[in-house]
């Protein structure tokens, strides 16, 4: 499995980065048990409590193919499938997502906020799951059109955490042991190391208020804004 660094695709562009753009693109990654989606949901609250527009949206899914797909993917009792295709599928939500929600989004001025976006894909099929990473990052190139967030939060937890909060196998995925969810912790960790874009790695383990003023103090910088009062 190559640990090569991935190629370098654009870095989509936001005001409170200076890059002339009117959207801001900010996504939360982490392994399942992280609390990603917790501090997503707390992120977006935040986000329209200071008056922004935001649009939300969960990789895979958040549109009716997504969602689609989304359900094959994780489906416990579904369809057998091979890694590749496995991430193909994968690769179909996030274009799909992109097309429909995230471009428009950006192009309306609006700060998106994406629960999982490619870095999941690379670590799970990738790092943890086999295949090569830098031949993931050219597929998820041409997935995107080359459209990377303008800032990504890497939750990350010991394995010990993780499997507390989540308990037993929930989905297809999650079906796959400890083995896999040890290599899916330490495949975000060494992708992190070599992320083509901005990238802050959060300590999971604290409480979830510490983990929101962190993800808080960061956005609020990127987007220009001062520290509330």
């Amino acid at each position: 499995m190559s640990t090569s660094a991935p190629p370098q695709p654009p870095v989509s562009q936001a005001p409170g980065i200076g890059r002339g753009a009117r959207g801001t693109f900010l996504c939360l990654e982490g392994p399942d048990g992280a609390g990603k989606s917790t501090q997503a949901a707390r992120l977006v609250e935040l986000l329209e409590r200071l008056g922004l527009g935001v649009v939300s949206c969960r990789d895979p899914g958040g549109t009716p193919l997504g969602d689609r797909l989304r359900s094959l993917l994780l489906d416990r009792d579904g369809v057998p499938m091979g890694m590749r295709a496995e991430m193909l599928l994968y690769m179909a939500s996030r274009a799909q997502m992109v097309d429909q929600i995230i471009r428009p989004g950006l192009e309306s001025g609006k700060v998106v906020v994406s629960d999982r976006y490619l870095l999941s894909n690379v670590v799970y099929q990738g790092h943890a799951g086999g295949l090569e990473v830098e031949g993931l990052w050219g597929v998820g190139r041409a997935a995107t059109g080359g459209l990377m967030p303008d800032l990504t939060f890497l939750v990350d937890v010991p394995e010990a955490v993780a499997r507390a909060r989540t308990g037993g196998p929930r989905d297809r995925i999650e079906d796959r042991g400890e083995g896999y969810r040890s290599r899916v912790r330490h495949g975000f960790l060494e992708a992190a190391r070599s992320y083509p874009g901005p990238i802050v790695v959060i300590d999971g383990a604290q409480s979830p208020d510490e983990v929101a003023n962190r993800i808080e103090g960061e956005v609020l910088r990127v987007l220009g804004i001062g520290p509330r009062s």
